[in-house]
């Protein structure tokens, strides 16, 4: 059986900006790809961009921490058994990081977190990745490390190379407290006049919709370590026209909004806690991604992982554009809906659909 695809899935994509980024990853301006069906996005987004623009530094992005979970699972006699071997192979980090040093030439394990329920062992280990995201190849390093774990420990039984515990492509609360992928900030103090005159609204009127929407509404949904308006949409969209595994937007946008008027203007800003991309690895071998990676600055010779740290500051700061832009147009009645009307109806209607 061949595995070439059977065909392609064209979806639309436009190059928004450029964004205005500073912080300890880049500095400069840079126009981003976004691939999507939901044509009001890259209009949502430009207008962040144009933003961006407006205040020296624009958007301040901080990448404060990276790296890349798979948790193992063991099986036991006792839960005393479990504690007795999990207090040994905490005190044995620098051996079990050799071994993954003889089978890798970039992942490097970093740390260990635990969970013991009953008769079992949960290890998540912690991974550097280099420039990928670094599913597949915690898994190796994971598969590679089990054996050398159970014949240390002997009182050690397999049970799972993936104990959920990572936790892979679904919304748990683990990621956002110890962080899967790029943990970046992005934020910029916008002043009041830009607010007004380009966002049709105010600090005041952001914030508070901030608070009643995305805490009070997350909090009354049930949201799990999720406090935005639409993530998603400009992960979905950064991914698909970067050759990222698109299902990591599941715990990709359990990230916080948070706003606040500092001294008449607003301070604004989205943390990312699980953002997870890479510029090696499947998908990145497509055409189309290269030249988007190219055109993006990430794939200059630069030291193991820095271009991935590129990738995901781009990434998080358009998730900062389209956030920005969709909560100022939710403070005045009607303007949402009106925009998504006129841009959906106008690309019908060029496609020749009736209107």
């Amino acid at each position: 059986m061949s595995n070439e695809p059977d065909g392609v899935a064209p979806v639309p994509l436009k190059w928004i900006g450029p964004l205005h980024l500073s912080g300890n990853v880049m500095e400069g301006e840079q126009e981003v790809p976004l691939a999507t069906y939901e044509s009001p996005l890259w209009p949502s987004v430009r207008r962040g961009a144009r933003i961006s623009s407006m205040v020296p530094g624009g958007i301040r992005a901080t990448l404060v921490d990276e790296r890349m979970s798979r948790s193992v699972l063991f099986e036991v006699d006792s839960a005393g058994d479990a504690l007795q071997a999990l207090r040994e192979i905490e005190r044995s980090l620098p051996e079990l990081q050799a071994v993954v040093a003889q089978s890798s030439h970039f992942a490097e394990l970093i740390e260990i977190n635990s969970q013991i329920a009953g008769n079992l062992l949960f290890l998540r280990l912690e991974f550097r990745t280099g420039d990928a995201s670094g599913h597949n190849m915690v898994t190796l390093a994971a598969d590679r490390l089990m054996p050398y774990i159970m014949e240390r420990w002997p009182m050690l039984r397999y049970g799972s190379i993936s104990g959920n515990f990572c936790s892979d492509k679904k919304a748990t609360a683990v990621n956002g407290i110890l962080g899967r992928g790029k943990n970046v900030v992005t934020e910029m103090t916008i002043p009041r006049a830009i607010v007004e005159r380009f966002l049709h609204t105010t600090p005041e009127q952001i914030v508070q919709l901030n608070v009643r929407k995305n805490l009070v509404g997350t909090i009354l949904a049930g949201g799990l370590r999720s406090a935005n308006a639409h993530y998603a949409n400009m992960l979905l969209a950064f991914y698909l026209a970067t050759g990222q595994d698109a299902a990591n937007i599941v715990e990709g946008s359990q990230g916080v909004t948070h706003a606040e008027v500092h001294d008449g203007d607003l301070y604004f800003s989205c943390t990312l806690p699980n953002l997870i991309v890479g510029t090696v690895g499947n998908g990145k071998g497509l055409g189309f991604v290269e030249e988007n990676l190219t055109r993006l600055g990430c794939r200059e010779d630069r030291e193991p992982g820095a271009n991935a740290r590129r990738l995901a500051v781009l990434c998080a700061a358009a998730v900062w554009c389209g956030e920005l832009s969709l909560l100022a147009a939710q403070t005045n009645p009607g303007e949402l809906m009106a925009a998504h009307l006129k841009l959906e109806r106008s690309a019908q209607t060029a496609a020749g659909a009736p209107a």
